[in-house]
């Protein structure tokens, strides 16, 4: 149950930093406020983890040939897929504008999803 939740952090620590450096990647509305935008960012990091659970290891499978000839790059096509689809679930609440946006914050979502489960999935036995 724990890892659930470290991974839900994760998404939403992960989300919200790619929202903060990738300027095509918006978050709910312009006028919104802080409490707001948090509330709309763990639903969308809800999606998010949803998404990557169900519909990407499909997405994986389906694309292994792509994934072998590339040497997994292809990976950051699959998380940008990933991310466009959030944003299609979403709706209007998480805006990501263009593929090459979705790339790069999927890139970025991975980056620190992985930092942030490496600092927080400590096993202390």
């Amino acid at each position: 149950m724990t890892s659930i939740l470290f991974r839900f952090i994760a998404n939403a620590v992960a989300l919200g930093v790619a929202v903060w450096l990738v300027g095509d990647i918006t978050l709910g509305e312009d006028g919104a406020s802080n409490g707001s935008k948090t509330v709309t960012l763990l639903v969308v990091a809800l999606i998010f983890g949803v998404v990557n659970v169900v519909v990407k290891p499909v997405v994986k499978f389906f694309s292994l040939p792509l994934l072998i000839v590339t040497l997994g790059l292809f990976t950051l096509v699959i998380n940008g897929l990933m991310l466009l689809l959030t944003d299609w679930i979403a709706g209007d609440s998480f805006e990501v504008d263009g593929f090459g946006a979705a790339v790069f914050g999927g890139l970025i979502v991975s980056i620190v999803s992985w930092a942030v489960n490496l600092v927080l999935d400590r096993d202390d036995d």
